[in-house]
């Protein structure tokens, strides 16, 4: 027969109730009431005095009347079961504590016993490698900055968004392959310029020839008796060979249109960074977004939690009803779940931004950054459209593309034209090295088309068809960057207030959880009140999240509208 306690602790609204029973071979402690605060000191003083007046005898500690344990109850009940007490539980949370508690000592013996199976079977193996002692010293050992990185491979990278920007210029594929895209026409452009410089080759050569002279006369020899070949014989040539466009417009406008092209897939190039930055702050600020999201989310869980032990102790004092209990349950549980698919969103987001940095997979992410309000100043739209036009690379390489195209069609029409070229060579010929004379050739040489079968008139119309199409293009850009410059600056000025409303309805929220508590505390109302009140609050939180959120990505939308994408963000 056991002799109650009963002791309520300092703690808002919290009863803590003390049961021993006390049997032959065992004691068991009943607790009752929320394990949390000043209550969690008191068992304690009660556990360590029964285990110090029976220690023959075994000790339970029944934890199904236990509403909430907080941190220091399970910190204390951890040190309960490894000094041999046993713990039961009721409802899925305690019992969720408990199992966790048990586990974690059975991996902890299982990994004592493993470390010591380890150390016998590394002392047994390195018997035999005693006598060779220095010639392991003699291994080459791992230098400082091996150690290092061995050691931070698994720590949490730690990077704000300017870095995050800085690491994606760096190493994002998207921007690594335009650079080079930009880096092969420079080449193409090379190319073409030397079709305009002269070229010079050395050639050597050694060879036998043998000719057939009946051949070369149709089947007869010309002369009676002359024999019907000659050879065979040796004929050695070595000497260089040169020549040189003197006037020839062809090439010189397709070395217009390469180096119009290279610009241009340079300019592309620039644009694709400012995409790749855009990416990466748009995916950044969604994670922090989607972090936002798991604060407020386990927030609210401890308010629910709250709210669930009030309405538990209310009922355990006759106050309050089972169905208040139930109900803040209930919303204690789908807290619970928000938080759960918030967890998911954010490990999400975080592997799409380790993709878009080009990161190891293996690699976690930490976020430095948070969401944040920065009051932009006002703005002119024609202004913005025209600082657009001039700093945008897409529009400045589509104007170099349109440059491209009408030196090409200029270099089709100019194809017509006779062209002047100049070619010779000079050599040490004879049938062998010791017996050659010098020899050259020199010419100059024009070439002017008569017939071409059409080809040119279709070249001609191929280049203006492309220019016609790059005009189009040119007025759909203009319209596309007007467009996003207004709905860039559209959005921002409503994110704006949107943020203020979101701010001041949180802040009313919180006062409206608060009002509800008190009242259904002082019995006025049940807890529905106080479960409207937490559904407010959580549309507040997320609205404010979001609000924040639409403000920081119209900043980036109009940042990458006016072409200043990577000079803001690429600190």
């Amino acid at each position: 027969m056991g002799l109650p306690v009963h002791l309520i602790a300092p703690e808002r609204l919290s009863m803590l109730r003390i049961t021993t029973q006390t049997k032959r071979t065992k004691i068991t402690l009943d607790v009752e009431g929320r394990l949390a605060g000043a209550a969690v000191a008191t068992v304690e003083q009660c556990w360590r005095e029964l285990r110090a007046a029976s220690p023959e005898k075994k000790l339970v500690v029944n934890l199904c009347g236990v509403s909430f344990i907080d941190n220091r109850g399970k910190v204390l009940l951890k040190e309960i079961h490894l000094q041999g007490g046993r713990l039961l539980a009721e409802g899925c949370l305690n019992q969720a504590i408990v199992s966790e508690i048990i586990e974690r000592k059975k991996k902890g013996n299982r990994a004592d016993n493993k470390g010591g199976a380890i150390i016998f079977y590394l002392a047994l193996l390195s018997l035999p490698l005693l006598p060779t002692r220095a010639s392991a010293q003699d291994q080459p050992q791992k230098t400082v900055s091996e150690q290092n990185t061995v050691r931070t491979e698994n720590a949490p990278l730690h990077f704000t968004l300017d870095q995050a920007v800085a690491l994606a210029l760096k190493q994002n594929t998207t921007s690594r392959i335009a650079v080079i895209n930009a880096a092969i026409s420079e080449q193409d452009k090379n190319i073409a310029r030397a079709d305009l410089l002269p070229q010079a080759n050395l050639k050597v050569s050694d060879e036998a020839q043998r000719v057939n002279i009946r051949a070369q006369f149709g089947g007869k020899t010309p002369f009676p008796g002359f024999p019907q070949h000659l050879g065979p014989y040796q004929v050695f040539s070595a000497g260089p060979a040169f020549g040189a466009p003197i006037f020839d417009l062809t090439l010189w406008k397709r070395y217009q249109a390469a180096r119009y092209t290279a610009e241009a897939n340079k300019a592309s190039s620039l644009s694709t960074r400012e995409q790749v930055v855009l990416l990466v702050v748009s995916q950044y600020l969604g994670t922090l977004r989607a972090t936002a999201n798991v604060v407020a989310s386990r927030s609210r869980v401890d308010l629910a939690q709250a709210l669930y032990g009030q309405a538990d102790d209310l009922q355990k004092q006759g106050v309050g009803t089972g169905i208040d209990t139930l109900r803040a349950n209930v919303e204690l549980q789908n807290e619970k779940q928000r938080l759960i698919q918030s967890e998911t969103e954010k490990n999400t987001s975080l592997f799409a931004l380790s993709r878009l940095l080009n990161l190891n997979p293996r690699q976690e992410l930490v976020l430095d950054d948070s969401l944040s309000f920065f009051d932009t100043p006002q703005v002119d739209v024609q202004a913005s459209i025209d600082q657009a036009l001039e700093a945008r690379e897409e529009w400045k390489s589509l104007n170099l593309q349109v440059k491209a195209a009408e030196a090409r069609k200029r270099a089709a029409w100019d194809s017509r034209l006779p062209s002047l070229r100049f070619d010779g060579n000079w050599a040490y010929l004879g049938t062998s090295s010791a017996n050659g004379i010098p020899t050259y050739t020199y010419q100059a040489s024009v070439n002017m088309p008569l017939f071409t079968g059409g080809r040119i008139h279709a070249q001609v119309v191929q280049a203006s068809l492309e220019i016609e199409s790059l005009k189009q293009q040119q007025a759909d850009l203009r319209n596309g960057i007007a467009l996003d410059v207004k709905t860039a600056l559209l959005n921002l000025e409503s994110a704006r207030h949107e943020v203020e409303v979101a701010n001041l309805g949180v802040q009313l929220a919180r006062e409206e959880v608060d009002q509800a508590r008190d009242r259904f505390k002082a019995g006025v109302a049940n807890n529905i009140e106080v479960v409207q009140a937490q559904d407010a609050l959580s549309r507040a939180s997320d609205n404010q999240i979001a609000a924040l959120y639409r403000f920081n990505q119209a900043r980036a939308d109009y940042a990458r509208g006016i072409g200043q994408m990577e000079k803001v963000y690429a600190k």
